[in-house]
């Protein structure tokens, strides 16, 4: 490695600011204040820049139950939350975090029957009775989906789903496990969500390093030729933040989960079972965008591709590739050109369609 004299006085700027203060990613959270709270969740409202009054259909982020709620604001300079709210547009966080022992074990019946509805109705209420846009990144996104399909009067104004996988054969990274689960009957799914299920997050770190394995070997290479791209050591950092919050699938949610995406590849045979009936994608009767990135190994181009036909009772379908691997395609350092351009445009679409009504204040007496 070479650099050139403009290229070593970053890399001793960088080198230089590491050693004083310990990171270069300026990691401090969106400011937020919590709007609703109950069991498995809680609704945080982005505050508006001074001198922005957001206006339009509110958005409201839809992480997996597993990941943190951070996805969605990395860092700063590359959080798509930070996007989205300083873009002028009423933002709202639906944050499930950590299951605490005495909350129980929720299945998905409890977030796709419980926890999402209850979180759109609180941000609609919160916004003046608009119908939310909601934004889902990998499971979030599929959560979404059966949500609205399994009540088509929530006041839902439209969806979109980053990097959602629906179709489980075309993952390769779970055809492995596809054999072991077929063994008997669902055993194994049990077994392997038990094993998922309450993991600590270390190991579920290791599990996301090992889904980009390539990257992770090559990292410090990688580090040590980009010594001097501030912006690029910023985001390996924020990565790490992210990867150091991970948490673990529920039990009940990581076995259903196993069973019914990796043995019955559900999505694909005419729905899920949820709650004692069967909740068919067909039933969304909301505007869809679907993402998918070109490098992503979880949630590859092929297996997210059926939702175009699987929407079928959706006004409108709309699916774009992008660059990126599974959490890149949703804030890489790429995404702000793609995935948040795409975005944007959706995001404004739905302002045409409902209207734009500012932000209700209430005078206190």
């Amino acid at each position: 490695m070479i650099l050139s004299p403009r290229g070593m006085r970053a890399a001793t700027s960088n080198l230089l600011q590491l050693a004083l203060h310990g990171h270069l990613a300026d990691l401090r959270p969106m400011p937020a204040e919590v709007i609703d709270d109950g069991p498995y969740r809680s609704v945080h409202r982005y505050r508006p820049p001074e001198g922005v009054v957001p206006a339009g259909p509110p958005v409201l982020f839809v992480p997996p139950p597993a990941a943190p709620a951070r996805c969605y604001d990395l860092r700063r300079g590359c959080s798509l939350a930070e996007h989205v709210v300083r873009a002028g547009r009423r933002s709202y966080l639906l944050d499930c975090g950590p299951v605490r022992y005495g909350d129980g074990d929720p299945g998905i019946d409890a977030w796709v029957g419980d926890v999402l509805p209850r979180a759109i109705r609180a941000v609609s209420r919160d916004a003046g009775g608009q119908p939310v846009q909601l934004v889902g990144w990998s499971l979030g996104g599929l959560l979404s989906l059966l949500a609205a399909a399994g009540d088509p009067g929530l006041p839902i104004a439209s969806a979109a789903v980053i990097a959602a996988p629906v179709d489980a054969s075309a993952v390769r990274l779970a055809a492995p496990l596809r054999p072991l689960l077929g063994l008997t009957r669902g055993s194994e799914a049990d077994l392997l969500g038990h094993l998922v299920g309450g993991v600590p997050g270390p190991l579920a770190k290791r599990a996301c390093q090992a889904a980009r394995i390539d990257k992770y070997v090559l990292r410090p290479y990688q580090i040590l030729a980009k010594l001097d791209d501030r912006d690029f050591l910023a985001q390996v950092e924020a990565v790490d933040h992210l990867t150091d919050m991970m948490i673990a699938y529920p039990g009940r949610a990581a076995r259903q989960i196993f069973r019914a995406l990796l043995q019955d590849n559900a999505l694909m045979r005419g729905g899920m079972e949820i709650g004692g009936r069967r909740i068919d994608l067909g039933n969304v009767r909301v505007p869809v965008l679907a993402i998918a990135g070109r490098g992503d190994v979880l949630a590859p181009v092929r297996s997210v591709l059926p939702l175009i036909r699987l929407l079928g009772g959706a006004p409108q379908v709309r699916f774009e590739v992008v660059t990126g691997g599974h959490l890149g395609v949703l804030t890489g350092r790429s995404a702000r050109s793609t995935t948040w351009r795409h975005l944007d445009r959706w995001l404004d679409e739905g302002i045409v369609r409902h209207g734009i009504r500012p932000q209700r204040f209430t005078i206190p007496v």
